[in-house]
Formats: C-alpha cells, sequence, structure tokens
C-alpha cells in the first residue's frame, strides 16, 4: 500500500494499453455481479454501486485458448483482490486516509472474504496491516466465485463534510499470478479491475433506481450517448499493482471467517529496531495532582514520587511514516493529527525527524516524549528528548 507514486490505475493510462491488446483474448476473465449504472457516457469507464457489507459474487473464469499456458495445466494460481482510490489526488495520500480509517474503525477491515458463500477458494488469508487486500488461491479448471464484502463508504474519505457530499469512487482489481521454479507465486499473469462507489446499506439500490429514473426523462437523442446498464460488471485489463516486498517473505497470516478477528500465525521476526519512548510531562501532571491530593504528605524529601512508565516501539521500516503511527497508536490518536516529530538537540534546538535519523538510532535507546499543539485545530508536534 506505502507505493502510491507508482500507481498504474490513472484512468488515462488505461486507455494507453497497446492497440494490439484490443482484440487479445485474455487468459482471465473477472466478472463482478452486480448492475452497472445507466447514467455513464459511452466512452467512460463503467461504474458499480455496492451496498456496504453485502457479499457480491466475482465469478473467476479460465478463458484461456487451447494449448494458451500449459504450464498452468492442473495447478493452482493465486489471485490478490484489492480495494483502492480511483482518484489521483487519494491515491498520493492513500496510506494516510487508510490509518484515518483504522483509527475511526478499530477492528473492522475495508475488504473481507465471505467464506461460507465462496465456491473454489483455497487457503484464503488477509494480512492484518493491510485491510484493504485479501488473496486465495484457485483452480482455473474448476468453478470459482469468491463473494467479496466492502466495509467502507464512498463518503467516508470525502473532503468535506456537510452532508449530501458525492463519494469518492474505488477499485477493485485483481492480480493473478503462477508459480515460479521455487514454488511462489510471483509470476504475473493478469490484472484487472473496475471503478465502484460504495453507499451505506440499501444506498446503491436507490442510487442505481435514480440514475435509472434519470436516464428515463432524457430525450432519446440524449439516451445515445449513454451507455445501457449492464447486468454484471467486467473487469477491464489494467497492469499489475506495484508489489511489495515483506519482511523474510513469510506466508501473509491466516485468514478467519470473522472479519475483526485475525491470528498472526507462525513466521513472525524480530523487529529491526526496538526504542523505549515515555510520556513524562502526561505522567508528572497526572502524578502531582495525585499527590496533592495526599494527606499527610511524605516526609522523606521525595515529595514528588514519581514513577514513569516507559513502552516499547517495535520498527520494521525504520521510517518517519511507521515511526508516526506507532507514536498515534501511544497516544490514542490518528497518525493525520501528528503534524511533525522533532528530536531535541543540543542547545535545546529541535531537529526535523527522518528516515536517515530513525535509522542511526541506537538499539533500546531511551526518549521522553513531549506534545506540543501544532497551527492547525486538532493536530501536534511530538518531541523526543
Amino acid at each position: 500500500m506505502s507505493d502510491v507514486l507508482a500507481l498504474p490505475i490513472f484512468k488515462q493510462e488505461e486507455s494507453s494499453l497497446p492497440t494490439d491488446n484490443e482484440n487479445k483474448i485474455l487468459p482471465f476473465q473477472y466478472v463482478l455481479c452486480a448492475a452497472t449504472s445507466p447514467a455513464v457516457k459511452l466512452h467512460d469507464e463503467t461504474l458499480t454501486y455496492l451496498n456496504q457489507g453485502q457479499s457480491y459474487e466475482i465469478r473467476m473464469l479460465d478463458n484461456r485458448k487451447l494449448g494458451e499456458l500449459p504450464e498452468i495445466n492442473g495447478k493452482l494460481v493465486k489471485s490478490i483482490f484489492r480495494v483502492v482510490f480511483h482518484d489521483r489526488r487519494l491515491q498520493y495520500t492513500e496510506h494516510q486516509q487508510l490509518e484515518g480509517w483504522r483509527w475511526n474503525r478499530p477492528g473492522d477491515r475495508i475488504l473481507d472474504i465471505d467464506i461460507p458463500m465462496s465456491v473454489g477458494i483455497i487457503d484464503p488469508r488477509a494480512n492484518p496491516t493491510q485491510l484493504n487486500t485479501v488473496e486465495f488461491l484457485w483452480d482455473p479448471a474448476k468453478r470459482t466465485s469468491v463473494f467479496i464484502q466492502v466495509h467502507c463508504i464512498s463518503t467516508e474519505f470525502t473532503m468535506r463534510k456537510h452532508g449530501g457530499e458525492k463519494g469518492v469512487p474505488f477499485r477493485v482489481q485483481i492480480d493473478t499470478f503462477k508459480e515460479n521454479e521455487n514454488g511462489e507465486y510471483t509470476e504475473h499473469l493478469h490484472s484487472a479491475s473496475c471503478q465502484i462507489k460504495v453507499f451505506k446499506p440499501k444506498g446503491a439500490d436507490r442510487k442505481q433506481k435514480t440514475d435509472r429514473e434519470k436516464m428515463e426523462k432524457r430525450t432519446p437523442h440524449e439516451k445515445e450517448k449513454y451507455q445501457p446498464s449492464y447486468e454484471t460488471t467486467i473487469l477491464t485489463e489494467c497492469s499489475p499493482w506495484p508489489e511489495i516486498t515483506y519482511v523474510n517473505n513469510s506466508p501473509s497470516p491466516g485468514f478467519n471467517s470473522s472479519h475483526s478477528s485475525f491470528s498472526l500465525g507462525e513466521g513472525m521476526v524480530r523487529p529491526r529496531l526496538t526504542i523505549y519512548v515515555c510520556q513524562e510531562s502526561l505522567q508528572l501532571r497526572e502524578q502531582q495532582q495525585q499527590h496533592q491530593q495526599q494527606q499527610p504528605k511524605q516526609e522523606n524529601g521525595d515529595s514528588s514520587g514519581a514513577f514513569f512508565v516507559y513502552h516499547a516501539i517495535f520498527l520494521e521500516e525504520l521510517t518517519t511514516v511507521e515511526l508516526t503511527e506507532k507514536i498515534a497508536q501511544l497516544f490514542s490518536i490518528s497518525p493525520c493529527q501528528i503534524n511533525q516529530i522533532y528530536k531535541q538537540g543540543p542547545t535545546g534546538i529541535h531537529v526535523l525527524i527522518s528516515d536517515e535519523m530513525i535509522q542511526n538510532f541506537q538499539e533500546e535507546a531511551c526518549f521522553v516524549l513531549d506534545t506540543m499543539k501544532a497551527e492547525t485545530n486538532d493536530s501536534y508536534h511530538i518531541i523526543l528528548k
């Protein structure tokens, strides 16, 4: 999810696939069993409305010609499903957007597989740190249908929330891979995606009905400029999603049929860096208040009786983004509310924390955290002392 600058799904890029691909028969076809909107102009991409949390079938079809890709005959392939942003503006801030959603909806996922409804899927998995991604194995020779549920709604990511605003469009993208010689599913076969909007329960049905009624009021000449509504949505070919390399290449954590429960399983590795932080100023204020209420006062000279608790922060990526997320978790705030992180340097100067600085932190270094209100509302600067 972090490689948002190389995203292949910008609208103008989709139409720039090589022209000799237009008549090419693709090895697989993915069909979302939900109707497309009738209010889409002829040469625009289809748009499909979904209800939040409702299970929708996606049929995984083997479209190969005889003799094509014989190396996958009798073998499984892996498909990775993602729900991502369609708009370029949101793609650039995708990581922060999804982290904000995580903090507003603790324990929830953006994308789930409805396992009891699905047919032909093997070893479904989801990584608890990637709320918008699921994956599974399947046999192209056998009937395969996966039922997905999208739990975020399009209006959760709009800039201004005054009611009645338009929701942002998402994309459902599927990337399929075959095994390499080491038995890892890394050789890309096919990718396809479609544009969706997600509404609160029953909202998609109302929106589809409204679009249909609007089209019925148009003149025959105006109707010619629009696509008909198709009963299903065919995902169109796109570039593969930029691959993210995971530490130690261990398998994804096990998928649990309850979307709020995930088991980390085996394959966990030691963090690359451990630091200890203490919210000393906050703890000191609280303990001073408690002390003032105590009677009688202590007479041994240690009037404060201060006792400070440190928290361990485990870092894998050694980046400012990761440190921001971990500190936000400690303060129980959204990462978006942390404006900058500084380290107190010589003579009390504030040095802006960079990735390189974090990479040079000593193992098990101890820091005292202090907060300073930022210029914007509800945001803070963090100072490591």
